[in-house]
């Protein structure tokens, strides 16, 4: 392609907007893993996140609930994974525009794989334990968080949970993706024991509003509950 075409072509883009379908358009963070590879974390809405490493894009729960999200522009995935089937988590639809097949993962706790080399993915318990709130996520359904680990580093992304025994037993995480509403996740004082147990080096909380503004979560008192135990990174997760 000439010089001349390309400088046409980016003064197109300069002016109208390109897409780039290997890049997000949506909030994102690095993190470097302890082998050096380089992981990059997109926040998309409510429980809706993808993890990208050594050019493979991995998505969590991906849903158009709030339709604002516009997932035909976001990089193809790799790999999806749902942590169950409730409509804030599970889509097809969105699930077909991101592989063109509709296929996606979902473990069930103790069960584990590697999709990559240099990722393992282990699928933990997530459930409810309040009463009134054990119909939401019941145990025996088996929902499930998932543990990622990728050059040494482990995320964990809890999907629907309390802080039930099986996620406080959880160990080595340095990155905690927590759910944070109740009636159907955690309290902040409930998170708070999580992040006091497991001890993330990094805390981002998510699902933490579910669309109704009466039930989003109090982030300043999430932010002192878990002064001094981790680093909290607040991103447009409601």
């Amino acid at each position: 392609m000439s010089k001349k075409i390309i400088g046409a072509l980016a003064a197109v883009c300069s002016i109208f907007g390109c897409s780039n379908p290997e890049v997000s358009q949506y909030p994102q963070d690095t993190i470097i893993a302890k082998d050096g590879t380089k992981i990059v974390l997109t926040f998309y809405n409510h429980a809706s996140i993808a993890i990208e490493a050594a050019g493979r894009h991995i998505y969590f729960d991906p849903v158009d609930a709030t339709k604002e999200i516009d997932w035909k522009n976001e990089p193809k995935a790799d790999l999806i994974l749902i942590t169950h089937d409730h409509y804030d988590h599970f889509s097809d639809s969105v699930n077909r525009i991101l592989n063109g097949t509709g296929e996606f993962k979902q473990m069930k706790p103790g069960e584990s794989f590697t999709p990559f080399e240099g990722v393992q993915v282990e699928a933990v318990p997530a459930y409810n334990i309040s009463e009134g709130h054990l119909d939401f996520h019941p145990k025996e359904r088996g929902d499930a968080g998932y543990i990622l680990t990728i050059g040494g580093t482990r995320i964990y992304v809890a999907g629907d949970t309390e802080d039930n025994e099986d996620v406080l037993a959880i160990r080595d995480i340095d990155v905690a993706f927590l759910p944070v509403n109740q009636p159907y996740t955690m309290t902040v004082e409930q998170c708070a024991r999580v992040i006091a147990s497991i001890r993330p080096t990094i805390f981002y909380p998510y699902h933490y509003a579910g669309g109704d503004p009466e039930m989003k979560t109090d982030l300043d008192a999430l932010k002192a509950a878990v002064e001094g135990l981790t680093e909290i990174r607040i991103r447009p997760l409601e």
